[in-house]
């Protein structure tokens, strides 16, 4: 147990370390610089004309749906790289599996080409 804290103690110095450093940094910024903010600065807008309409405005579903996609696309390269670096170690099995993987992600993009869902008009 003992042999196990002594473990983690590297990581809880770096944590105080950085937690003590980003507050001093804060205060510091905050001791130094003015904080009288003008009428102009707190506007919506800094480039002289007030917004257009309301900022709760509705999205188009298509905002998200290429949202989704592009997780699904960024996870598939997060799941490449320790395969590539693994993949002498993991042999034909592993090799078919990911395979197998980028074939079912293949046909989903397929799917959502296929339905439009890349169109933007």
């Amino acid at each position: 147990m003992q042999a196990l804290l002594a473990d983690y103690l590297p990581v809880l110095v770096f944590l105080a370390i950085a937690t003590g450093l980003a507050v001093m940094i804060v205060m510091a910024s905050l001791m130094v610089a003015p904080q009288r903010p003008e009428r102009e600065k707190l506007s919506a807008y800094e480039c002289g004309f007030e917004p257009f309409e309301d900022t709760r405005g509705r999205f188009d579903a298509r905002f998200y749906l290429v949202a989704i996609l592009l997780i699904i696309f960024d996870l598939e390269v997060a799941f490449l790289f320790p395969w590539a670096v693994a993949l002498g170690d993991i042999g034909l099995f592993g090799f078919w599996s990911m395979m197998l993987f980028l074939a079912v992600l293949t046909v989903g993009f397929v799917y959502e080409w296929k339905k439009g869902a890349l169109e933007w008009e």
